[in-house]
């Protein structure tokens, strides 16, 4: 796979999925060995609608259909659709002239819209209907003369979108300590606006500190951090109050898959590590754990979990107890452009949601 922008400043060449280990050994431990496995995890209502529109975009269209960045930050998620065809790129000038390219879930700004329409390109927008909320404040308070402090992650796909609606009236905040530091003009029109994948606590320190130096900042209308972050956090807050490993299942460059390792070991698990893939787990990780808890990140696939869950079940963990903190039915429509099948009939999927079967006992 080529190697393209993996939401940050340096660039991702896409790892191949790794070898097979030898099979995770029984080791005895004091104490009885269970699994608590996490819920809510995995997928998003945002996430589902952006995999399944580049799907539906391949039915409708065939391949090749270009995806500017990373469709999700999922390894996973984007090598299989490349292997249906999709073809991931970095920028929409290299997109050929008159091609279908399809924006990711995290967002654009007006100029990489504008610069596809100079193409040609038949652009479908799978943004999270979550992130175009935050676009569109940017926009109105913009436009309403106050000036924006952006708390996010710098080179970040969405935190880029999102300044682009307002680059002259914007300031990036990086994390609490930025706070000090950070140059603002003088005004009495500041609100706050932040990424949708951050940790919900660092985020409340951050403004926490802004009010304290800007004691006239405002509130934007409503919280910008999604919904299905703030749950997965909360549910591994919950296991990891009693698990003596937490394994994330998510990628290097998806911020909430790894803002829940930091958020599980701020919660009392004595140890946590990300994974992409099972055949990651080391033998050592599993030494004098009797409670392992199991969650992932809002980009990624049941299936992925279910080989951790097997993986473990090697290791002598096949006692699984799902820990439900939260219950999710949100769906999100797709892009006008996919909402009907190739016969022009409403299709079934028009939500953008499938159906994820969770067959664990729910405690």
């Amino acid at each position: 796979m080529s190697t393209i922008s993996n939401g940050s400043i340096h660039l991702l060449a896409v790892p191949p999925v790794p070898e097979r280990r030898e099979r995770l050994r029984d080791e005895p431990v004091a104490g009885h060995k269970r699994v608590l496995l996490a819920a809510p995890r995995g997928y998003c209502a945002g996430v589902d609608r952006a995999v399944v529109a580049v799907e539906k975009a391949l039915e409708h269209y065939g391949s090749p259909v270009y995806v500017r960045k990373q469709i999700v930050h999922n390894v996973h998620v984007v090598s299989t659709l490349e292997k249906k065809g999709a073809v991931f790129v970095d920028e929409v000038d290299e997109v050929p002239r008159g091609s279908h390219l399809v924006f990711s879930a995290h967002g654009v700004s007006p100029a990489v819209v504008q610069g596809a329409a100079d193409r040609g390109l038949q652009a479908i927008d799978a943004t999270c209907p979550l992130v175009t909320k935050v676009h569109r404040e940017a926009t109105r308070f913009s436009r309403d003369d106050f000036h924006i402090l952006l708390i996010g992650h710098e080179g970040h796909e969405e935190v880029e979108g999102t300044m682009g609606h307002a680059p002259e009236r914007t300031t990036l905040v990086n994390s609490p300590d930025d706070v000090d530091t950070i140059e603002v003009p003088e005004t009495d029109r500041l609100v706050w606006l932040s990424q949708t994948t951050l940790s919900v606590d660092e985020t409340m320190e951050t403004v926490r500190r802004l009010r304290e130096r800007f004691p006239h900042l405002q509130d934007p209308p409503s919280d910008d951090i999604c919904y299905a972050t703030q749950n997965r956090q909360v549910a591994v807050r919950k296991i990891a109050e009693g698990a003596d490993l937490v394994i994330v299942v998510g990628s290097a460059n998806s911020s909430n898959s790894v803002r829940l390792v930091e958020v599980a070991l701020e919660y009392g698990a004595k140890a946590a590590y990300r994974v992409d893939y099972a055949s990651e787990i080391r033998q050592e990780w599993l030494d004098g754990a009797a409670t392992i808890g199991v969650t992932s990140g809002a980009s990624v696939p049941e299936v992925l979990v279910q080989q951790v869950i097997d993986d473990l079940a090697d290791a002598g963990y096949a006692d699984v107890d799902q820990v439900v903190t939260a219950e999710e039915d949100l769906m999100f429509s797709l892009p006008k452009e996919l909402r009907r099948d190739l016969n022009g009939n409403q299709d079934s999927r028009g939500l953008g949601g499938r159906t994820r079967k969770l067959d664990w006992q729910t405690r």
